[in-house]
């Protein structure tokens, strides 16, 4: 283990977080905020946390994979807790660990939210804690991979580290160019949809806040009620295209910007994650209709923008969906679980890996039926690797292990059933809003300290795939070995 290293490459990260509350201070300062001065100290404090660190001589400069999960894993709790600063300075939360939850919901587009009454907070702090979306939701090490190339060959550790999906690599041969196509892309999305909010009706503030929700697939919002407080069929549909879009590979529109206009037609995890968002909504609104709204068209509206927000993992709101049926509500749970595509800004288990689940389960009822049979499990025309099939078991079974942890330690309040399981899936799948308590008009501020810190963790447990976080608890990953 290169302490050293790692402890450079923290120091880095630090600075770029204090770059980063600068577009906040702006805000604060064009509104005339109360939060002015908490900008101004939460960035002073964080870049002098980091600046000494990036003097560290070293002498090794390869960052090998011990060293990636460690940075990783550190890096977001380290960058969690600076984060939570303009939080706790401006008075915005009572005590650090609803800053610190905040913080995590927002870095890893979580968007569970602590705050009863988000209209009269600071517009600086808004803005921090939607922006905090928009930079977690490409991951703040890619960001720094995109910035910050002195890392070198050793960076795609880091990637490896902290990307979603079982199979995360280089688009193109260099890394500092890969982590630029994307955030080229991110961009560009992000802009376009800023700009549609906008002439959809929303004021400029909103139209970025919503904007940040949507491309990380975060889900704070401006509003109490989130996007049901406008009322605006457009808007929703906006927020509904676009989170379906974010929920995607975004390799794959590189690769349509390449030429290849095939490339999501061909994507099986793409066509797996479509049919399961179309058949979600088909039977949901069958559902509704009749029953929670009386059109056919009402039913559609909020059962697109419910299943296509919670599948994404952004959890914004159009309506109470607390209130609906037990069948509906089993469903949007479900799609707690199963969460965007590997390579988009969505969490929960990815659909690649439910879709690898399912063909190792085709493939172990065959071999019943047919013993001498070899079976390969396929997508679309190449083998998978028998590693990956062993790798994609390993993480389902240390997924629901965390969840049941989590979900007996929750339980220790003794809430009801609804708001411990859910409020459990929505943080470990970075969803945002359960049921219950911690449903669409609800929040997570009544919970104890214990459950907010369990909590937070189980986001970032959720949002780094689990194997970083856990890592760290592991004794010999901190022993010395010869490379």
């Amino acid at each position: 283990m290169n302490f050293r290293l790692i402890l450079k490459v923290l120091g880095k990260l630090l600075i770029c977080e204090a770059l980063l509350m600068l577009p906040s201070l702006l805000v604060s300062l064009y509104y005339g905020g109360r939060d002015t001065r908490a900008f101004l100290l939460s960035m002073l404090i964080t870049a002098l946390a980091g600046i000494p660190l990036t003097f560290l001589k070293i002498n090794r400069k390869t960052i090998y994979a011990r060293d990636g999960f460690a940075i990783v894993a550190l890096g977001w709790i380290l960058m969690s807790f600076f984060a939570s600063l303009p939080f706790v300075l401006s008075g915005v939360t009572p005590n650090f660990i609803d800053g610190f939850f905040e913080a995590v919901s927002g870095l890893t587009t979580t968007g569970s939210s602590i705050l009863t009454f988000v209209e009269g907070q600071p517009k600086g702090v808004l803005f921090w804690r939607s922006f905090t979306h928009w930079v977690g939701g490409m991951g703040v090490i890619l960001l720094t991979l995109a910035i910050l190339p002195s890392l070198g060959a050793g960076g795609i550790q880091l990637m490896k580290a902290e990307s979603p999906g079982p199979n995360p690599g280089k688009i193109v041969p260099q890394l500092k160019q890969t982590a630029k196509i994307l955030y080229t892309i991110y961009l560009v999305i992000t802009v376009i949809e800023i700009i549609l909010l906008k002439l959809a009706g929303l004021s400029l503030f909103d139209a970025f806040i919503h904007s940040f929700g949507t491309v990380g697939t975060g889900g704070f919002s401006s509003m109490n009620a989130s996007v049901g407080a406008y009322n605006n069929p457009a808007v929703e549909i906006i927020i509904t295209v676009f989170t379906f879009i974010c929920g995607v590979n975004f390799s794959l529109y590189y690769l349509m910007l390449k030429g290849d206009f095939k490339a999501l037609s061909k994507d099986s995890e793409f066509r797996f994650y479509s049919g399961v968002v179309l058949v979600s909504i088909a039977l949901i609104t069958f559902n509704l209709y009749g029953r929670v709204f009386n059109s056919l068209g009402e039913s559609l509206r909020h059962s697109s923008f419910q299943v296509v927000t919670i599948i994404s993992t952004t959890g914004f709101s159009s309506t109470n969906f607390d209130q609906w049926g037990m069948f509906s509500k089993i469903i949007l749970f479900m799609l707690m679980f199963i969460g965007g595509c590997a390579g988009s800004t969505a969490g929960a288990m990815k659909n690649i890996r439910i879709l690898l689940l399912l063909k190792i389960m085709k493939r172990q009822l065959l071999k019943i039926i047919h013993p001498n049979a070899v079976y390969t499990v396929r997508l679309g025309n190449k083998a998978v690797d028998e590693k990956i099939l062993t790798g994609v078991q390993g993480f389902f079974f240390m997924y629901i292990l965390v969840f049941i942890i989590a979900v007996l330690i929750i339980s220790l309040e003794n809430l009801d059933w609804a708001t411990t399981i859910s409020s459990v899936a929505a943080t470990l799948g970075n969803v945002g809003p359960g049921f219950g308590i911690v449903g669409p008009m609800g929040n997570y501020s009544s919970l104890s300290s214990l459950s907010k810190f369990v909590l937070s963790f189980c986001m970032i447990i959720g949002r780094l795939e689990i194997l970083p976080v856990l890592l760290l608890a592991t004794p010999s990953f901190w022993k010395k070995v010869n490379i």
